[in-house]
């Protein structure tokens, strides 16, 4: 994944979700949960690259800013809870998927056949 577009198409198909923008710059595109207006994945550019912040579970927060030199430390955010990931195609996209996928858990959504947090 190295576009905006590739995250937020994803990230819509996760069940009760919209997109946001709700800051007075245009370069920040949120994806929210419906039910309880939380933003799970936060998409901006920045030093020529999009991003996307995405929430961490803080056991596996270093994890990934190991395995990964494109994950740093949350940008504008809790730098315990969430982290940035740089989308210059050096992440496989299903990896990514998954940071979205557990972004989207971890700020409370549910997936059918499970419970959400």
């Amino acid at each position: 994944m190295t576009e905006r577009k590739q995250v937020l198409d994803y990230a819509l198909t996760l069940p009760g979700t919209y997109i946001d923008t709700p800051f007075h710059d245009s370069n920040w595109v949120l994806v929210r949960i419906r039910k309880n207006k939380r933003a799970f994945a936060w998409t901006y550019e920045m030093d020529g690259s999009i991003r996307v912040n995405v929430k961490v579970d803080p056991e596996w927060r270093d994890f990934w800013r190991s395995a990964y030199p494109s994950v740093l430390p949350g940008y504008h955010q809790n730098k315990k809870h969430w982290n940035t990931v740089i989308l210059d195609g050096s992440i496989p996209d299903d990896v990514v998927k998954r940071m979205i996928a557990e972004s989207y858990d971890l700020a409370g959504g549910s997936k059918p056949g499970g419970g959400g947090k």
